[in-house]
């Protein structure tokens, strides 16, 4: 007669691990982050952006740029803000100003939590 062990004397591996679904909670996050520039250079801006709309004239061209009216400051430094970095633009003539981070997190049974950050770089010197 053939006598079973006790479970709990069982190597673990012969327990069935009964894997868990992910809990979905439906929550929604939009995430927006927001730079404000300052001008330093408007010379240097506006031939940066030249050369970027002769590069990617179709870009330009979604911001408002024509070849037959030129680029103005606010459309040129736009131009460069959809093309380059915030880290590039410092050697464009543009500085960071400002940084928001704005956070909007909401579910389908609870009103959206907004969340805020706004910071302002070190001023040199």
């Amino acid at each position: 007669m053939s006598r079973r062990p006790h479970p709990s004397l069982l190597p673990a591996t012969t327990k069935q691990i009964v894997p868990r679904s992910p809990l979905d909670l439906g929550v929604h996050v939009q995430r927006v982050q927001v730079e404000e520039l300052v001008v330093t250079d408007p010379a240097l801006v506006l031939a940066h952006a030249h050369a970027a709309a002769r590069h990617d004239p179709e870009t330009a061209a979604l911001l408002g740029y024509r070849p037959a009216t030129g680029l103005t400051l606010r459309t040129a430094a736009a131009l460069l803000c959809a093309l380059h970095a915030i880290d590039d633009l410092t050697d464009m003539g543009l500085r960071a100003a400002r940084h928001t981070t704005r956070i909007t997190a909401a579910s389908p049974h609870r009103e959206s939590v907004v969340m805020e950050l706004t910071d302002a770089p070190e001023q040199d010197g």
